[in-house]
């Protein structure tokens, strides 16, 4: 394993990975409970989804892990799933076969452009400052859902959000939680982020057994009720692609989602690393956008929404992940974790939240890079993070951001400094925002 990870160079250790792997796992566990859910609104059956993402999303990771030794995980993406639900089958009228089919040929797609290094080039294009803010505002981002999953931030009809009720069981665990992984964090206790989950959830095991509802609870250790009837269903929609008037409008909405919240997540993944080389390329990147691509293509074939890479990997990162054996480690929890579904119960959202909210954190210190002199860049960057914390969309922040950094470039008088694949994104961002499907 030292010298196919290199465990020394990256300055990590075997045990360190297996934590590291374990993180992720726990941090991105919900999307087993979601994505079923999610999916089982387009009329998809829940058994068969949640099988359908725990190989999909195991597989995924290996490959990750083993082709391009990135710690970063994978699985059924969160947005890009409710795209799937709600857009294509819902208001385009699809079958979720034939979404399904759309996800398959999106794939397809994303490998071409990656084997032709167009997807490389694209992300490696993107400003250094661009990444930074990327980085940032994927951490304040993934605070803000670890927040709204526990209930500390809520819907309000007079101001759109506001915090909720802290005499909420679930609010305090995640309240505590966050203060005890903070305390660990400041203290320099290694695998802190970790070590303060594991403390968040026996106690909330504990405040489950004294019957407070909603807390972590045991309901059993295995589960065999396996459903394989989605496997290949995505063939069955093959014929709608060539019959349906919106199936290239459903494709390309996939490709923009899937394409920005990856490159957003091996960015703020690669700043915490020592991924990203001095001019902001990222090292190995083909390989692990090649990872991503097939991991799409195997998703639909086992029978879910878009497989993409999880900004939840900065968890694992957080507690010293450096290599692709963090990302084979959770890839490997995944497929054990078809047989012991009911264990995970006992990794509520509370659980979670303190991981999502201190790894947010360290994402946001990349900000201190910014050069806030310049207002170019200052106001690329406020907007990027903005706009994926309000928007709840990582790709569309990137958007907004690309958009803003291309229209004070032409102000400032330097647009000749600006690459032509920043323009034509920034092109194809506003053509994207006036015309995708709402």
């Amino acid at each position: 394993m030292e010298k196919f990870f290199k465990l020394k160079e990256n300055g990590t250790t075997v045990r360190t990975e297996l934590i590291a792997g374990l993180t992720t796992f726990l941090a991105m566990a919900y999307i087993l409970g979601l994505n079923p859910q999610i999916l089982g609104d387009a009329g998809m059956p829940k058994n068969g989804v949640f099988l359908a993402t725990t190989i999909a999303s195991g597989v995924a990771c290996i490959i990750m892990g083993l082709l391009a030794n990135y710690p970063v995980a994978l699985s059924a993406g969160m947005g890009v799933n409710a795209l799937f639900a709600y857009t294509i089958v819902a208001q385009m009228h699809l079958s979720w076969k034939g979404a399904l089919a759309c996800v398959f040929v999106s794939g397809l797609i994303f490998i071409l452009i990656t084997v032709t290094k167009v997807r490389e080039m694209i992300i490696n294009a993107i400003p250094v400052q661009l990444k930074l803010a990327i980085g940032a505002g994927i951490g304040f981002f993934v605070a803000f859902v670890g927040l709204k999953n526990a209930g500390i931030i809520v819907a309000s009809p007079s101001t759109f959000v506001g915090l909720g009720t802290f005499s909420d069981p679930k609010v305090l665990l995640a309240l505590l939680g966050i203060i005890i992984t903070l305390v660990l964090v400041i203290l320099r206790v290694p695998a802190a982020v970790f070590v303060g989950l594991v403390i968040t959830a026996v106690i909330g095991t504990v405040m489950g057994f004294t019957g407070i509802k909603e807390m972590p609870h045991y309901t059993g250790v295995m589960s065999i009720n396996f459903d394989f009837s989605l496997v290949g269903a995505c063939f069955d929609g093959i014929k709608e692609l060539f019959s349906h008037p919106q199936c290239w409008a459903a494709i390309f909405s996939l490709l923009f989602v899937d394409f920005f919240d990856t490159a957003g997540t091996l960015v703020a993944v690669a700043g915490k690393t020592n991924l990203m080389k001095e001019n902001g390329e990222l090292e190995n990147v083909e390989k692990a956008l090649l990872a991503d691509s097939i991991g799409t293509v195997f998703g639909s074939v086992m029978g879910t929404s878009t497989i993409t890479s999880f900004v939840e990997s900065a968890s694992g990162v957080g507690v010293g992940g450096r290599t692709g054996l963090t990302a084979v480690t959770t890839g490997v929890l995944f497929l054990l974790a078809s047989f012991f579904s009911p264990v995970l119960s006992f990794i509520t959202s509370s659980v979670t939240t303190p991981a999502l909210v201190v790894v947010g954190i360290m994402m946001a210190q990349q900000l201190k890079g910014v050069e806030w002199d310049d207002m170019v860049i200052a106001a690329s960057t406020f907007v990027t993070v903005i706009i994926m914390i309000l928007g709840y969309s990582i790709s569309n922040g990137i958007a907004a951001g690309f958009i803003v950094y291309a229209a004070g470039m032409i102000a400032s008088g330097k647009a000749k400094d600006v690459s032509w694949i920043v323009w034509l994104l920034s092109i194809l961002f506003i053509v994207y925002f006036a015309y995708a499907p709402k």
